[in-house]
């Protein structure tokens, strides 16, 4: 069907947006516009706005916008032509007639419709007669309460391989083979697809019947499938069908969620534990149409999984495939249930708060891949370690998004830089009596260590200034603005840095996030660009007194100066840390070891800052 602009443009004009979306949501006049709480997510004050003269709704909570069509296929779930008619049907106008290729195809369609519907009904009677026994008593073991099979439509599948032909004889055959109910073999007559299984119709966004999925009944019949869903058709896509969708949207809108499972089976065990915004893929791991249809109903999905291993590769499936499609506020939640459980066993054995209690416990898209990675192989080597830090670089590479792609990169490289250079956990010591003496050590045969000299005063002074590496931090920060082509270079250090400041920390991000977008910038834009975004670049006052040489724009030996600063602000806050450790050892032990552990971090510790000293003794040149 053709559907021209102008068309469609006095379609919208001719409908009243206010007024279509006032019938399902409570509307206030504001002015010159119409005020909502938004019907796409929870909220308690309006932030959704409808504007009759633009002829477009828009929430500045979760940012959900669109016309009178979007709004038809948003919210009330109907397809774009669905929604297209139903307006122009509204509005008094006719709509282009199509094609006689569209309009064949789109009577086959309805004709497939009528078709499924039969078949549903066939299925349902079924249920009801003698041979629907088997199918009976196993709904009651599952306690399926009356209400939830009516709802959910389920039948059974006589085990008949003549039973759908003859039952449905008013449709051609090839009209039930075309639906997926018959299949046709070369050389045998064709015979009905669902035998003696328990029936569930799948649905589509208008509740119509596009296909049906069928559970074996019989425990002997080993070589026959679990479950089996009906072929793709010209009424079902598998990749493009979520199950349950057409009832989970509303529910998912009030709530502010929406539940994946992996099965139509886990999606009536939850329905039936009153949680009834799950839905399900079918038989397939989640697709990225499918995906894009979840986004629209809420912006983080919360996929559930089994505990088994078969279920960790399908959540890092499911993350594999979201990460290239993540956009600003669209993300997933992923919840792991216990080992060997699944929703309707979590459901049955600790009750249905027991599963809302592992919702309220999802963990975020980037902390699964995180953990994922790192318990994927041994990391007992450097050579290990490096391959950590590749897998998790490359899933960066996918994501389309520069600045997720510049978000996930610096999270991930933040958790592998304190993995990779953590300190090793030392056991306790038990306190001994006993003080040190000089003399022990001699007698241990290692040389006895005076204390290191003080600092000189003026070095001193000047590094009482510094506190806790502020002085350090900001100077650094101010000299990378000064020579922007050194961050990239420097990132993966810059990325272990951790300011106390949040000024401080707020431009390092910014820093960063500009190298791994890959822009390169002179000094002078980059500071305009800092400065656009309420950043300030440290000055000289903020030094504590001291001058740094790598602050010289001009400066030849700026890359190693600036590079030793960083390489500072790494190690000096870990010594400092460890040396605490020390003299609490030291305190509780009074051993040969702990006192020459402490002298060593304490010896260390005093060259860098009489390091530091030196280099903040450095004039920058005029």
């Amino acid at each position: 069907m053709s559907l021209s602009p102008q068309w469609l443009d006095e379609l919208r004009a001719r409908v009243s947006l206010s007024g279509l979306i006032g019938r399902s949501v409570r509307v206030q006049k504001a002015g010159r516009e119409f005020k909502a709480c938004c019907p796409f997510h929870n909220e308690k004050t309006p932030s959704f706005t409808i504007n009759d003269e633009k002829g477009f709704y828009h929430c500045f909570g979760c940012g959900a916008h669109g016309d009178v069509i979007r709004w038809m296929t948003d919210h009330q779930g109907l397809p774009f032509m669905d929604a297209v008619k139903e307006l122009a049907l509204q509005a008094g106008m006719e709509v282009p007639a199509p094609d006689p290729r569209a309009a064949r195809r789109a009577e086959q369609q309805k004709s497939l419709h009528d078709v499924m519907a039969a078949a549903q009904e066939y299925f349902r009677e079924s249920l009801k007669g003698p041979g629907g026994a088997a199918a009976r008593a196993y709904l009651a073991s599952r306690g399926f309460p009356e209400g939830i099979v009516r709802e959910f439509g389920f039948g059974y599948a006589p085990n008949d391989r003549q039973g759908m032909k003859a039952a449905l004889s008013a449709f051609p055959e090839d009209m039930l083979i075309e639906a997926g109910l018959r299949i046709v073999v070369e050389g045998k007559d064709p015979y009905d697809r669902f035998r003696d299984r328990l029936m569930l119709p799948i649905l589509d966004a208008r509740g119509r019947v596009i296909a049906f999925g069928g559970r074996i009944l019989s425990p002997e019949k080993t070589d026959a499938p679990k479950y089996l869903n009906s072929p793709d058709t010209p009424l079902f896509d598998k990749g493009r069908t979520v199950y349950n969708l057409h009832r989970a949207g509303p529910a998912a809108r009030q709530s502010g969620r929406i539940v994946v499972v992996e099965g139509y089976m886990d999606v009536v065990a939850l329905a039936a534990a009153g949680i009834a915004e799950a839905v399900a893929p079918l038989g397939t791991a989640l697709t990225e149409h499918q995906l894009e249809r979840l986004w629209r109903v809420t912006e983080r999905p919360t996929l559930c999984f089994d505990g088994d291993a078969a279920g960790q590769r399908a959540a890092m499936r499911a993350v594999v495939r979201a990460l290239p499609m993540l956009q600003p506020g669209h993300s997933l939640r992923i919840v792991t249930l216990p080992q060997g459980m699944d929703p309707d066993d979590v459901v049955k054995k600790q009750g249905p708060q027991a599963m809302e209690t592992l919702l309220g416990e999802a963990r975020s898209l980037v902390d699964v891949l995180w953990e994922a990675e790192r318990d994927a192989a041994p990391l007992a080597t450097p050579e290990d370690k490096a391959g950590l830090k590749a897998r998790l670089l490359a899933h960066c590479d996918t994501i389309a998004h520069p600045d997720i792609k510049a978000l996930y990169r610096s999270d991930l490289t933040r958790r592998f830089g304190d993995l990779a250079y953590a300190r090793p956990e030392r056991a306790p010591f038990q306190p001994r009596s006993k003080q040190p003496q000089r003399g022990a050590q001699q007698r241990s045969g290692q040389p006895w260590k005076p204390a290191p000299p003080p600092l000189d005063p003026q070095d001193a002074a000047r590094l009482r200034n510094v506190g806790t590496n502020d002085a350090l931090m900001a100077a650094v920060l101010a000299g990378l603005v000064a020579h922007p082509s050194l961050i990239a270079p420097q990132c993966e250090a810059l990325a272990r840095l951790h300011p106390q400041q949040p000024d401080q920390a707020a431009l390092l991000d910014a820093l960063l996030l500009m190298a791994d977008s890959g822009q390169t910038v002179e000094t002078q834009r980059l500071a305009t660009i800092l400065a656009e975004r309420g950043l300030k670049v440290p000055q000289a006052a903020d030094y504590a007194g001291m001058r740094f040489g790598f602050l010289n724009p001009a400066s030849d030996s700026a890359r190693d100066e600036l590079a030793e600063a960083i390489a500072l602000l790494v190690e000096l806050p870990a010594v400092e840390t460890a040396l605490v450790d020390a003299n609490r050892r030291h305190e509780a032990e009074f051993s040969d070891e702990s006192f020459a552990e402490q002298q060593r971090l304490l010896q260390r510790r005093l060259a860098l800052l009489a390091r530091l000293g030196q280099m903040g003794r450095a004039r920058l040149s005029l």
